[in-house]
C-alpha cells in the first residue's frame, strides 16, 4: 500500500503537527514501508498458534469490601488546600 501526500497531510492534521514538505516525503516513504511491512505479516497464518496463558492459570478476584479508613487528618495534612476536612482541588471548566 502507499501513501499519498493527502493521506500523510490529513495524519499530520489528525495529530496535531505540522510538517514541513521535505518531511511529508521522508514520512509518506516511512510509512509506507511500515504498511508494507503489516501486509507481509498479514500473510502469515496464526491459527495453530495458541494465545493463552501457559498452564490451567486463571485470574482470582477477590470481593470488593469496604473498610474504614480513620486517619483522615493524615490525608488533609498532606494536602496542599485543605478547609474542614475536606480537600480543594482547582475547578474543572
Amino acid at each position: 500500500m502507499s501513501l499519498k501526500k493527502k493521506e500523510i497531510e490529513h495524519i499530520a492534521q489528525l495529530a496535531r503537527i505540522e510538517l514541513t514538505d521535505r518531511e511529508k516525503v521522508k514520512f509518506t516513504e516511512q510509512l509506507t514501508e511500515i504498511l508494507a511491512w503489516i501486509d507481509q505479516l498479514n500473510e502469515v497464518s496464526t491459527e495453530e498458534i495458541g494465545f493463552g496463558l501457559p498452564g490451567d492459570l486463571t485470574n482470582v478476584l477477590r470481593e470488593d469490601e469496604i473498610l474504614p479508613f480513620s486517619n483522615v487528618n493524615f490525608l488533609t495534612d498532606a494536602w496542599p488546600d485543605a478547609q474542614d476536612g475536606h480537600l480543594k482541588v482547582k475547578g474543572v471548566k
